[in-house]
């Protein structure tokens, strides 16, 4: 894929706000949703670029004006060092996560109050390959995150697959009002 075919499927309105954010991208692998993402957010916003390989980004695809941070780590075993998150983004990264829902329980910790998630899987509930071990379908995807008391799930774009058996799509998940009561005051771990 390349980098205009990953901003298409993940942009939405959600970027046009007027401040500048934080967010991680986990699993960030050579970064392609790490740029993608960056293209999309405002001047003076923040990427961390997490892997648990050594972070090898090419820094000419990212925008002047955005900051993009390679850290080191397992973001599934590992604690992370965010507070305050505007948003996560886990582009081709969720489908290596066998519990997803303690997952976005914990995540969830380190978002601002109404922060969101941005997932780019590929939808089907069958593992495509060695690669793809737990793939979670939009549908599936929604359960998830109605359980973990987010709302506003919303399938962004869509895209054929190198794969052949399923679709890749994006969606944007928001946090929900109850769990914004639950995260307030909250610290990270």
């Amino acid at each position: 894929m390349e980098l205009s075919e990953a901003i298409s499927l993940i942009q939405n309105e959600h970027f046009s706000t007027k401040n500048s954010t934080e967010w991680a991208d986990l699993g960030c692998g050579s970064g392609l949703f790490t740029f993608a993402l960056a293209q999309l957010l405002q001047p003076g916003s923040t990427v961390f670029a997490v892997d648990k390989e050594p972070v090898r980004l090419d820094m000419r695809l990212k925008p002047e004006d955005i900051k993009v941070l390679p850290l080191q780590l397992d973001f599934i075993a590992e604690g992370l060092p965010f507070k305050q998150l505007d948003g996560i983004l886990m582009g081709n990264s969720l489908h290596y996560v066998r519990d997803k829902m303690l997952l976005f329980k914990r995540l969830s910790s380190f978002l601002k109050p109404g922060g969101h998630f941005l997932i780019v899987e590929y939808d089907t509930d069958t593992p495509v390959s060695h690669w793809v071990p737990y793939p979670v379908s939009f549908e599936s995807l929604k359960r998830l995150f109605e359980n973990a008391e987010f709302s506003s799930l919303q399938k962004l774009g869509e895209r054929a697959s190198v794969f052949g058996r399923a679709n890749l799509y994006a969606a944007l998940a928001r946090q929900t009002s109850a769990r914004l009561k639950n995260t307030v005051g909250m610290e990270s771990f």
